[in-house]
């Protein structure tokens, strides 16, 4: 079995910062790219960021220059640092990784998602 536990969230004013954290567990093999998406509310759920095992990067416009995705191999951690919050980024947050389990099989995993909401 494997599982993504996130935390990390909250509720923060605007131009507040939050670090979310995800930890991959159980039965894996290898995890290629981990992602974040979010899900703002009476919206469809949107990738922000994603980061390769090899750690190249890749963000939503909407985030660019304010949140930073990083990832911790070692320990099958992802984290999304996420400065200058603006109310628009008030959603709940999911993390997502490709992972190889040990018996063989690779598919997305997702996390059960951490609320963050932005304050005016």
């Amino acid at each position: 079995q494997v599982q993504l536990v996130e935390s990390g969230g909250g509720l923060v004013q605007a131009g507040g910062s939050l670090r979310l954290s995800c930890a991959a567990s159980g039965s894996i093999s290898s995890i290629n790219t981990m992602n974040w998406y979010r899900q703002p509310p009476g919206k469809q759920r949107e990738l922000v960021a994603s980061i390769t095992s090899g750690g190249i990067t890749n963000y939503a416009d909407s985030v660019k220059g304010r949140f930073t995705i990083s990832r911790d191999n070692a320990k099958n951690t992802e984290f999304l640092q996420m400065n200058s919050l603006k109310p628009e980024d008030t959603a709940v947050y999911y993390c997502n990784a490709l992972i190889k389990a040990t018996w063989g099989l690779t598919r997305d995993y997702w996390g059960q998602g951490t609320q963050v909401t932005v304050s005016s």
